[in-house]
């Protein structure tokens, strides 16, 4: 009997036919509702998620004979990491399909926020001609901190030269040679807050980086300073970002990530002047859909029938 692989979520029909063509058995409708999906994982092996599936506690004890969980995607959040460990089943991300997406997306929220693209847009359209209000800065000749400069923080880096812009970068596990190779500093978190006049976010949530950017860390930041966050939404404290922008500390800040999503009402950035907000658009792309799809689903296959557990983020 051919394993049974379960996509509970809107995937890339590339996945399918890559499973199927491996002569593994796919379940795939489109997105499931939670009760949809405890009901069909029952007999599942392996399971393809995106964002929206939330594999919790409750969901990997339905899937008794799961072996496998890939995530279509970088971010392993919304996986309980350790429900899986206690179950022996490799919990697997695809790190290579979305960097370009995020990255482009991340200097295209730079840009906007310093020529204050979405404001000026939105008063052209209400029947203003304000050309004084929307006066911005250029990114020639800034400071850009990159937070995390892995393969998403070095893309950005690499693009940001290209507007010659001065990079510089915190990342603990990075050496100051490694840097060097690619024309960036490596310097320490302080460092980086106090020269920046742009912050952008590309680390990993972890208990030492949640709400890293916080009231203490935003007074040691220069005044007038621009912050982007396309990585993800509790590496900020919102309410602290928010007072910051309200007192100038802050210029201005580009979200595409939020502590709950979809942010609920209230929420102290959506609507706030100063800030531009997207829903969660960093692997919002054509290309890296169909890159993040393949990628997942040939992890499964490696892992399902030949053993070969590849990008597991659990021991």
């Amino acid at each position: 009997m051919s394993f049974h692989v379960l996509i509970p979520d809107s995937v890339n029909k590339k996945a399918v036919e890559i499973l199927q063509q491996a002569g593994l058995r796919v379940t795939a409708p489109g997105q499931m509702k939670r009760e949809e999906t405890l009901a069909a994982i029952a007999d599942a092996d392996a399971l393809i998620i995106r964002s929206a599936t939330k594999a919790d506690a409750a969901l990997i004890a339905a899937g008794t004979q799961l072996k496998a969980i890939a995530r279509a995607g970088v971010g392993v959040d919304n996986v309980d990491l350790p429900a899986a460990t206690a179950r022996g089943i490799a919990v697997m991300n695809t790190p290579d399909g979305n960097t370009v997406a995020t990255a482009e997306l991340a200097l295209g929220l730079m840009l906007a926020l310093a020529r204050h693209i979405p404001q000026a847009y939105d008063s052209l359209n209400s029947g203003k001609w304000d050309r004084k209000s929307y006066m911005g800065v250029e990114l020639r000749g800034k400071t850009l901190g990159v937070v995390g400069f892995g393969r998403i923080g070095r893309a950005v880096a690499k693009r940001a030269q290209a507007f010659e812009m001065t990079v510089i970068a915190y990342d603990p596990y990075v050496s100051a040679d490694s840097g060097r190779q690619v024309g960036v500093e490596m310097v320490d978190l302080d460092s980086l807050y106090a020269r920046a006049d742009f912050i952008t976010l590309h680390t990993v949530a972890t208990a030492e980086t949640r709400e890293m950017i916080n009231k203490d860390s935003l007074a040691k930041m220069k005044k007038g300073v621009r912050i982007v966050n396309a990585a993800r939404g509790n590496l900020i404290h919102e309410g602290d970002l928010a007072e910051a922008i309200q007192s100038g500390q802050v210029a201005g800040a580009a979200v595409d990530v939020y502590s709950e999503e979809p942010p609920p009402a209230g929420h102290p950035l959506v609507g706030l002047p100063g800030v531009i907000d997207t829903p969660h658009l960093g692997a919002s792309t054509e290309e890296a859909q169909v890159a993040v799809a393949i990628e997942a689903a040939e992890l499964i296959v490696a892992a399902l029938l030949h053993g070969d557990y590849r990008n597991v983020v659990n021991r």
